[in-house]
């Protein structure tokens, strides 16, 4: 059976998203889901306790390489890639990369794009500023991974869906709500 992978990115109106996604998730999803929150890294511990204390779920900070493991929540703090080590994908930081936000959205989800035939993918572009995302969506969609981009009526902003829509019109686009029930049936 294949790696199932949820890719999160998302800038404004961010965390109040993500929280509503993560707590309506069940206690044994069987998927990881790896978050890359524009955020400034100083904040990035707190918004890790946070969710620790609210789910039941492993979170994890993506401070070294980690396999990814079904049932774990990973946050990036800073630009972080996935990467095949022997026979497993893990997530691990990539430093020494400069982008114009941190983490960068087309950092995470452009190093996905190789595995898009190994692994199940369901790749998520949720409100901000920008377009941060928007190419990595698009090239994730055209490898095969499920995309979705938050569509204008739940965007607390809505530049970054927007633009992937732009890019790639075979992009579903989704209200929050049914971005959760999406991210459900993936994991059921």
């Amino acid at each position: 059976m294949k790696q199932k992978i949820v890719l999160i990115g998302a800038s404004t109106g961010g965390p109040g998203h993500l929280k509503k996604i993560l707590s309506a998730m069940s206690d044994n999803f069987s998927m990881s889901i790896i978050i890359a929150q524009h955020m400034n890294g100083t904040f990035i511990p707190s918004f890790i306790n946070q969710f620790n204390s609210e789910l039941k779920a492993d979170v994890n900070s993506i401070d070294f390489p980690l396999e990814l493991k079904p049932t774990n929540i990973y946050i990036c703090p800073n630009n972080c890639r996935i990467k095949k080590s022997d026979f497993t994908l893990k997530v691990e930081p990539f430093l020494g990369l400069e982008t114009p936000y941190n983490p960068s959205v087309d950092t995470l989800f452009f190093s996905a794009v190789p595995y898009c035939h190994e692994a199940d993918i369901l790749a998520i572009l949720l409100t901000g500023i920008g377009q941060d995302g928007a190419n990595g969506l698009s090239e994730l969609q055209n490898n095969g991974a499920q995309c979705i981009a938050e569509n204008e009526q739940s965007a607390i902003v809505y530049g970054m869906p927007k633009r992937a829509l732009e890019l790639n019109p075979h992009i579903q686009s989704k209200h929050l709500d049914d971005i959760i029930k999406a991210i459900q049936a993936f994991g059921a």
